[in-house]
């Protein structure tokens, strides 16, 4: 069946994230890991074995035919030249020529080959001298001008040297020349070369080869299958271990390892269901004991409020007599009057963060603009800040867009945050910047106070937590306001995150998604504003902004 274009693409595709997938699998896997690195250094030594024994078979081969072709030729040239000594010429030619002819045959037989060539050394023309022959399929011009000059040069030394035949179906077939001189009667010196044909040692050193690369793969097969199977004994007690604790991490507190025989698994899956078993207990008291506290916060809460609703209706009815009071009495009067306020307050937070620990907070979403709250939230504190000599600008390049919140607690979120810069922005300008993109919404609170150090910045969502206690609050607060403000946003689906620098102020940025949608970290404002050396009154690119009406709205 024909490939489509799409499969063929897809296949393409998939080839091509082989080196990615390799890489990850490099990262993320042990026995991958051990494997490829076991795999390579065995291929690599086979390797190397395979082909030092290949060389070494193949030299060993050669020089052994070698020899045994030195010795044949040896033993044929000294009978050869025993026969020549004992032939009586006396000038005849024809003797000559008929030793010459009776020696081929001889000479084959001792030299074990029916290749040869006999040539005259000497270019003076002899009547006496018989003619140059060849046989076999050796020639003269197959035998190099370096050989020949070798073998005349010395008469009593035997030389050799490797060549090339042409064989029956077109290939160059490896062969041997071994070459000495000749002496024949009144004749002078002769060169005599026998050629000895090295296919049959070819063959063999192709199939010691081919064996041996068979034997090297197999090796490699068995080894790679042994250390697979030593590896998945090993790492899959390992990968259970990691996948056990994953789970006991994540919550699933009932999550065990499976315990079988003595071995050092064995032993550590015993230790980890004991640490597990340990967990689970002091969890399970910890937890028991937050449920005992967050009943008793909660219940207390409740039960309070009945006698505060009394104490504060007493409170209200003393302070607003208090101009018919002494001065004594009528400070007392305002004093317990603010008390009682506070007190309230701090009644009403314990109570939200009561049903944040109990899980029980619900939200009324809502559309709403994120930054027509903003406006509201600071025209209801505009009174204030005017009383601490602030001056609140608004800036709000985006954000107009309804998005689905519970307005309620996010207004709490905003006239927290910026309560808090009223209190600690020195009487200096507050900036708040609403923004927003495809993905979200956010609003930052930027003040140019005293900031705070990075340990400060790292608790400040802490419950009860204050920068500096011995500083005097002017607007009041209980120290659960940035905590609850924190787990609204968490409710959100947001995030609510801080800034601070001595010197330079601090900047709380509040992020929440559009419905939908999820935060990947980023918010569309920057949490450090990165106005480093900027004058604190050089209030140039935050302009107080009028916000159109709903029909002009992003």
């Amino acid at each position: 069946m024909a490939v489509s274009r799409a499969a063929r693409r897809a296949l393409w595709r998939d080839w091509r994230s082989w080196p990615d997938r390799m890489v990850e699998s490099w990262r993320r896997s042990l026995r991958f890991r051990t494997l490829t690195v076991t795999l390579g250094l065995t291929v690599l030594t086979i390797l190397v074995a395979l082909v030092w024994m290949a060389l070494a078979i193949q030299n060993d081969l050669f020089d052994s035919r070698v020899r045994q072709a030195e010795a044949a030729a040896s033993r044929a040239t000294e009978a050869a030249q025993e026969k020549m000594d004992a032939a009586v010429v006396e000038g005849d030619p024809l003797v000559l020529q008929n030793l010459m002819t009776d020696l081929r045959d001889v000479v084959s037989r001792q030299a074990a080959t029916d290749m040869m060539v006999v040539s005259r050394i000497s270019d003076e023309p002899s009547v006496l001298a018989p003619q140059d022959f060849d046989r076999g399929g050796l020639t003269a011009q197959m035998i190099s001008p370096e050989l020949r000059a070798s073998v005349q040069a010395a008469p009593d030394q035997q030389w050799w040297q490797s060549i090339g035949l042409p064989g029956d179906d077109g290939e160059v077939v490896p062969a041997v020349v071994i070459g000495q001189q000749l002496q024949v009667p009144e004749a002078g010196a002769y060169e005599l070369y026998f050629g000895y044909d090295l296919s049959g040692e070819q063959s063999t050193l192709g199939f010691v080869q081919v064996t041996l690369w068979i034997v090297g793969l197999t090796l490699v097969v068995l080894i790679g299958a042994i250390v697979w199977i030593v590896l998945r004994s090993v790492t899959v007690p390992i990968a259970q271990a990691a996948e056990t604790s994953a789970k006991l991490a994540g919550g699933d507190l009932g999550v065990r390892l499976p315990v079988t025989g003595e071995d050092e698994f064995a032993t550590l899956g015993r230790s980890f269901n004991a640490m597990a078993d340990s967990i689970e207990s002091q969890i399970k008291e910890l937890a028991d004991l937050s449920l005992v506290q967050q009943r008793f916060v909660s219940d207390v809460s409740h039960e309070l409020r009945t006698p505060l609703t009394t104490i504060r209706l007493a409170s209200d009815m003393l302070n607003d007599q208090k101009g018919e009071f002494d001065p004594t009495t009528a400070r007392t009067a305002e004093l317990l009057h603010a008390q009682v306020q506070r007190f309230e307050v701090l009644l009403a937070d314990l109570l939200e963060i009561s049903r944040y620990d109990a899980g029980s907070v619900q939200l009324e979403h809502e559309a709403t603009s994120l930054a027509q709250l903003a406006e509201d939230v600071i025209e209801s504190m505009a009174q204030l800040a005017e009383q601490h000599g602030s001056d609140v600008r608004l800036v709000a390049p985006g954000g107009y867009s309804p998005v689905d919140m519970d307005a309620r607690r996010i207004r709490r979120i905003v006239r927290n945050l910026l309560g808090n810069a009223i209190e600690h922005g020195e009487g200096r300008p507050i900036v708040v910047t609403v923004d927003s993109d495809q993905r979200a919404v956010a609003l930052g609170v930027r003040d140019y106070g005293l900031g705070m150090r990075p340990e400060d910045t790292e608790r400040v969502f802490d419950r009860f937590w204050r920068a500096d206690p011995s500083r005097k609050r002017t607007i009041g607060g209980t120290g659960l306001g940035l905590s609850i403000a924190l787990g609204d946003a968490k409710l959100h689906g947001g995030m609510l995150g801080v800034w601070s620098e001595l010197g330079r102020g601090t900047h709380f940025v509040l992020t929440l998604p559009r419905h939908g949608q999820s935060l990947d970290g980023v918010s569309p404002i920057p949490l450090d504003p990165g106005d480093e050396g900027a004058p604190l009154g050089d209030l140039g690119l935050t302009q107080p902004i009028t916000l159109p009406d709903a029909g002009g709205r992003r």
